[in-house]
């Protein structure tokens, strides 16, 4: 069971939120306060899991409190419930390391749903070491699936095709003449290569001005 204290200055407010974490599966209320001292308190006293916090409070705010419990050192987790909507309260709570905000008035349904996210993160940051995708899914970031290839038009291989990107790779810029003396094509092969990555959106095309006509300038889109 993961314990939950309720910080909110409201009693009926307060009494709402510890029945809506009642009846949550995994989670039971330890402890209610109504003021920021007494949620410091309670949290020494009964070291919650998590801390249901709202932002004013008649003695400091919330994001005090916040702020107080990391440079204590406290792992006690926090999801910030206030009717605060102000951009820079939300950056300070983030910054803080709070693990949600929920902004009033919510449902049950909005509640449980922060809820289950936290017990997810929970879990798979218990202590000991984790892998990149675990801390992804908890920072809320996906890696970039590999782009699929794309077919090419009739006399393109897809072979020498991936040479031609390859060798544009890490910011690399090329003319036609120029890729096609590096892999043993013609300036036209190469730049006909060239122009159907442009086309699908897996290279740009850049004209360099100069004496005579301009040169186009290929580049990989992936490592520009």
């Amino acid at each position: 069971m993961i314990s939950v204290l309720v910080v909110d200055d409201d009693f009926m407010v307060a009494s709402i939120h510890q029945r809506f974490v009642a009846q949550t599966d995994g989670f039971e209320v330890v402890g209610s306060a109504r003021t920021g001292a007494e949620a410091l308190a309670l949290v020494d006293q009964l070291h919650p899991d998590l801390v249901l916090l709202d932002v004013h409070l008649p003695d400091i705010s919330g994001l005090e409190v916040l702020a107080r419990l990391r440079a204590d050192g406290s792992r006690t987790g926090v999801v910030m419930v206030t009717a605060e909507r102000d951009a820079d309260t939300v950056r300070r709570a983030l910054h803080g390391g709070a693990m949600q905000y929920l902004v009033k008035p919510f449902t049950y349904d909005d509640l449980a749903a922060r809820l289950a996210q936290v017990a997810a993160a929970m879990q798979e940051l218990a202590p000991g070491s984790t892998d990149q995708d675990t801390i992804d899914r908890f920072f809320g970031t996906t890696r970039q699936a590999p782009r699929p290839p794309t077919s090419l038009p009739k006399g393109l291989s897809s072979e020498t095709g991936q040479l031609v990107l390859d060798a544009l790779a890490g910011g690399v810029e090329l003319s036609a003449a120029e890729a096609g003396e590096r892999l043993g094509l013609s300036r036209v092969s190469a730049r006909r290569y060239l122009e159907h990555f442009v086309t699908t959106g897996e290279a740009q095309v850049r004209l360099q001005y100069g004496a005579g006509r301009p040169e186009r300038r290929y580049r990989n889109v992936a490592t520009a």
